[in-house]
């Protein structure tokens, strides 16, 4: 039995060891470089916004003062807001004097069969077709862009010939929910979609992240535009999947400057978020979301239990897992400035996200899954949008 016990307790070390060297390098930390040419393009900003009055204003001013020498329209498709969500964009605009570079479209009616965002996103692609864009920028109403944003992610697409550039804003972290949870966030959406292997053409794996994300219109075409994605909650990687698997190349990394405006002042405010979209991840399988609860526990959660069970054997394994798990962990807990101590509660944190996804798959029975703004979005059947 003690036997047994030890070489079980070998496990959580030997899949830490692949992740650690086998999974793509995803806990390295890749920031979308500075522009390096500064092409004369055509952009397209699309911004879908649902009750955003108290962002909207500095995510409209952080694009119409871009230091960008090309031309930058602003398409905001203004989807039921009640807050006075357009009125306020139109005033950022109106302060700047550049009015004249933002449009402000009425949403239409959801139609069946659409996500909310994605028929924001599609009105917003539609209205721009008249400007014969060179890239679309979909960027959401609560992120304020770094003054070289749009810059530097046409450079990168410029200079590696890519067709999606895509970077994973930097994100509140300010609160002490934020500092236990948000550097997690990227870690876990990170090692789901490792950058080395999004950017590999032979490798299945495609992610963005959807706050944002540059694309060429050709590619988003060639892919059969965003209809064919139309009720996928998980809209930035599916996305990404509609341009790789089409024959278009995609990178992905983070961004130091340009951020997001979201609060999340206490944990069950993140705990939402995650549970949005946590069971369609696991393509609404009980059998998936089992095996996902249990490698959860398996691979955080088993490595500090294994400290208290005297055996040798076990307890170096223990150790090792953690110190494993702790080490790629703590490039991002780096990066958002956290204490490194965060870094070794790590197999809390996955506690906490394995509760999150198990609350999913129950919003998801209860017929509320993806619930965002008034709107259940992740259900079955005719009920979706």
């Amino acid at each position: 039995m003690r036997l047994e016990l030890s070489a079980a307790a070998v496990v959580p070390l030997l899949i830490w060891v692949y992740l650690a060297l086998f999974r793509g390098g995803f806990w390295r930390v890749r920031t979308l470089p500075p522009a390096r040419v500064e092409p004369q393009v055509r952009v397209a900003v699309v911004v879908p916004a649902r009750d955003e009055v108290e962002t909207i204003g500095r995510a409209v001013r952080s694009l119409l003062t871009q230091r960008f020498v090309g031309e930058l329209h602003v398409f905001l498709v203004d989807d039921g807001s009640t807050d006075g969500t357009a009125a306020a964009a139109r005033a950022a605009a109106g302060a700047l004097g550049a009015g004249e570079r933002l449009t402000v479209l009425t949403g239409a009616a959801l139609p069946p069969g659409w996500t909310g965002k994605l028929w924001a996103m599609s009105q917003g692609v539609a209205a721009a077709e008249a400007l014969h864009p060179d890239y679309l920028l979909f960027t959401d109403a609560d992120i304020e862009h770094a003054p070289d944003s749009v810059a530097a992610l046409v450079s990168q697409a410029q200079t590696l010939g890519c067709d999606l550039v895509s970077v994973m804003v930097r994100l509140s972290c300010a609160t002490w929910a934020e500092r236990c949870l948000i550097p997690a966030f990227v870690f876990f959406f990170f090692k789901l979609y490792p950058p080395q292997w999004v950017a590999a053409p032979h490798a299945r794996t495609a992610g963005a992240a959807g706050g944002c994300m540059l694309v060429r219109p050709a590619a988003l075409a060639r892919g059969g535009g965003l209809a064919r994605i139309r009720g996928r909650i998980i809209d930035d990687c599916a996305l990404a999947g509609l341009v790789k698997h089409s024959g278009g190349s995609l990178w992905l990394g983070l961004s130091a400057t340009t951020r997001s405006l979201r609060v999340y002042g206490h944990f069950g405010e993140i705990g939402a978020m995650i549970s949005r979209t946590a069971f369609d991840q696991l393509r609404h399988s009980v059998l998936l979301l089992a095996g996902a609860l249990a490698g959860l526990l398996v691979t955080y959660g088993v490595p500090p239990l294994l400290l208290l069970t005297g055996n040798p054997l076990c307890m170096a394994s223990g150790a090792g897992a953690w110190a494993l798990m702790t080490a790629c962990y703590l490039p991002l807990v780096r990066f958002y400035r956290v204490r490194s101590a965060y870094a070794l509660a790590l197999p809390a944190i996955a506690v906490f996200y394995a509760a999150a996804t198990l609350h999913s798959a129950i919003r998801y029975a209860r017929g509320r899954g993806g619930e965002w703004k008034g709107r259940a979005q992740d259900v079955r059947g005719p009920e979706a949008g």
